[in-house]
C-alpha cells in the first residue's frame, strides 16, 4: 500500500489537461489528511480539486470509532466495503497526479525508503476514488483513496514491503485513457483500466534524506597581540 507520495506542482497540472483548479496551497508531500489536488470530471472537461488524502478522513470519522486507514482501496473489495462501494457504483473516478510515491524495500535487511516514478515522465496520475462532503457552511469537501492492485508478480512493485506479505501496486492511467476513465460509470468497465504498469517503463531508487540544515558557528573573537 502506499501512504506517501509527492503530489504534482500547482503549475504543472496544466499538463493534465486541467480546464479549471480551484487550489490553495498544498504540502510538498502527501501523507495520511493532508490534502492534495486530486482530477475529477465536472461536466465532461477536467477540473482540479483539493481533496484529503483518506477517503474518510478523521475529521469525518464518527464518534467512538477507532480510526483505521482508508489510503488505499483493494480493486479486489472496492465494490463490497462500505467505505467504497456507494462511490465505485456512483462512478466517482478520480486521477491522483504526482511526480512519485514511495515505498519500503527490505532487500538490504532493513527498512529502506525508495522513491518509484516512471523513465519518460516527470509527472503522472494514478487512479483514484473521491468523496465529495457537504459542510456546515454549505460548501463541499472532498476526500479520496488511491485503488491498489495486486503485484505478486510485477518485477519492479514485488520488491517492495516485508517478506511473505501480498504485494501491491498504484494503478498508473495511461495518459490516452483520462477522460475514458474519469466518464466511466459503469463498474464492471472501469475494472478494465485496472491493470499494471509496465516495469520497462517505471524508476525506482532510494530516497535520500532531506539534507539537516547547517547550524552556524559561533563567531570567535580573536583578541589583538599588540
Amino acid at each position: 500500500m502506499c501512504v506517501n507520495y509527492t503530489p504534482t506542482r500547482k503549475e504543472q497540472l496544466t499538463q493534465f489537461g486541467v480546464i479549471s483548479a480551484h487550489l490553495d496551497d498544498y504540502k510538498p508531500e502527501t501523507w495520511q489528511d493532508y490534502v492534495a489536488p486530486i482530477i475529477r470530471h465536472n461536466n465532461g472537461e477536467r477540473e482540479a480539486v483539493l481533496a484529503a488524502y483518506s477517503m474518510v478522513p478523521k475529521s469525518k470519522m464518527p464518534a467512538g470509532v477507532k480510526r483505521f486507514s482508508t489510503m488505499n482501496a483493494r480493486a479486489e473489495t472496492i465494490g463490497q466495503l462500505r467505505t467504497y462501494a456507494k462511490p465505485w457504483r456512483e462512478g466517482k473516478l478520480c486521477l491522483v497526479p504526482m511526480q512519485d510515491f514511495f515505498e519500503p524495500c527490505y532487500e538490504s535487511g532493513k527498512a529502506e525508503r525508495w522513491r518509484i516514478g516512471l523513465v519518460d515522465e516527470t509527472d503522472f496520475a494514478v487512479a483514484g476514488l473521491f468523496q465529495d462532503w457537504l459542510e456546515p457552511d454549505g460548501q463541499r469537501s472532498f476526500s479520496f483513496t488511491q485503488i491498489t492492485i495486486n503485484a505478486d508478480e510485477h518485477p519492479l512493485m514485488r520488491r517492495f514491503h516485508p517478506s511473505g506479505e501480498e504485494k501491491r501496486s498504484l494503478v498508473v492511467v495511461h495518459r490516452s485513457d483520462y477522460d475514458d476513465w474519469l466518464d466511466c460509470k459503469n463498474p464492471e468497465r472501469a475494472r478494465s483500466f485496472l491493470q499494471l504498469y509496465p516495469a520497462e517503463r517505471m524508476r525506482a531508487e532510494i530516497a535520500l534524506k532531506q539534507p539537516q540544515p547547517v547550524k552556524p558557528q559561533p563567531v570567535v573573537q580573536q583578541g589583538s597581540l599588540f
